[in-house]
């Protein structure tokens, strides 16, 4: 009798454990009315790297437009959103003076999609597993205070599925 208690306590425990991991890596989304930003992250930086990007997403789940028109943090001399064009072979990339959220999209700031966030002038490294505050400043909804969390730079997930796949 007692055995099966103490079974069904740990496995409590355990799903409890397993639900809470789920939750945490799911909860880094901020809000603030319409506008719903999801996992602010950037790669930690190499040596003597002064400048990074940030990736995350934003949606407005409004009825109107909102634009993305500030950005600052504690932790770069300067904060913007860059556009990426090609033309031809030739890369450029712009600042953009605002970022137009149009009513229930999504827009994706990540490696590949056309903006990104770019911090210039880090006061210090980004260290990986650090976090490092970020405030956008939108024109409707206002201030809103996110978390960027540094992570690996998909440099490093390459080099290790490379690694790990070729292991004999």
């Amino acid at each position: 009798m007692q055995f099966s208690v103490l079974f069904r306590l740990l496995k409590t425990i355990g799903l409890a454990c397993v639900l809470g991991a789920s939750a945490s890596g799911l909860a880094h989304e901020f809000k603030l009315g319409p506008i719903h930003v999801g996992h602010p992250a950037a790669p930690a930086s190499l040596p003597g790297q002064t400048s990074a990007v940030v990736y995350l997403t934003i949606e407005n789940q409004g009825t109107s437009v909102d634009r993305l028109v500030a950005l600052t943090s504690p932790a770069a001399q300067s904060v913007m959103v860059h556009r990426m064009t090609m033309n031809g072979p030739v890369m450029a990339m712009r600042e953009v003076e605002d970022l137009p959220l149009e009513p229930q999209k999504k827009m994706t700031l990540t490696a590949g999609s056309s903006y990104h966030i770019m911090m210039t002038g880090l006061r210090k490294p980004l260290v990986l597993q650090d976090k490092v505050p970020l405030v956008l400043t939108f024109e409707r909804a206002g201030k809103l205070e996110v978390t960027v969390n540094i992570e690996r730079s998909a440099a490093d997930k390459t080099t290790d599925q490379a690694t790990a796949t070729h292991q004999h």
